[in-house]
């Protein structure tokens, strides 16, 4: 979590940030990409990248709508944290239109760790806030191991593994019961599309409600 493009879509991918807006008007589009630091720079990297142990990682996060942005990561050991707003530095998870936001903030760093596999980074967007829920329960690991995608052709050797990066939730796929509570049990169509190495996801009928999306992060 899906990429194929036909041409109404090329406008909605290119098309600039407009003004504030509800989330019951026009098209809503989310934009996520994700950086690793490399020594002291943090650099832009393909989405399906596969990790290894030790990297640090953030994302940006940014919208054409204001609202409220949760995330929560499942690791590859089954453990989850919550990402965004973090408890414990009283962060503030309002949302402002065209804005950049770091994921986590820049003073907590995201350190891949934990048996190879998937960390699953769930997205929940909301035009008002959502009441606090208790934090998941502890789930059993999951033994999936990334795979480099030899059709991908990338410089120095790099592993990318296709499975890796945004996706929509697949139907009947459980989620954590905090964000299924929050979410409700039917969740509007979104499109998710490449610009490049950001992610693009899209509705291009109103929301009226939270929605909720995934992304996933191969490693070693």
């Amino acid at each position: 979590m899906t990429r194929a493009l036909v041409p109404a879509l090329l406008v909605l991918a290119t098309c600039a940030f407009p003004q504030s807006k509800t989330m019951t008007q026009g098209v809503y589009r989310m934009e996520l990409s994700l950086d690793r630091l490399d020594g002291s720079d943090w650099r832009l990297i393909d989405p399906g990248l596969v990790l290894a142990s030790g990297d640090r990682v953030r994302f940006r996060f940014r919208t054409n709508f204001d609202g409220y942005l949760y995330v929560t990561n499942r690791s590859s050991s089954g453990k989850y944290e919550q990402l965004f707003p973090r408890a414990d530095t009283g962060e503030n998870n309002r949302i402002l239109a065209s804005r950049e936001y770091q994921v986590p903030a820049t003073s907590s760093l995201f350190r891949i760790a934990g048996p190879a596999g998937y960390e699953t980074v769930y997205w929940l967007v909301s035009p008002t806030p959502m009441a606090a829920t208790a934090a998941p329960h502890e789930e059993k690991p999951v033994t999936l191991h990334p795979r480099c995608d030899d059709t991908i052709l990338k410089a120095r050797g790099d592993c990318v593994d296709s499975a890796a990066g945004p996706r929509l939730v697949p139907r009947g796929e459980p989620l954590p019961d905090a964000l299924s509570q929050a979410s409700g049990s039917k969740l509007p169509d979104l499109l998710v599309m490449r610009q490049e190495n950001t992610s693009v996801i899209a509705s291009t009928v109103p929301l009226t409600g939270p929605v909720i999306y995934e992304y996933r992060l191969a490693h070693r």
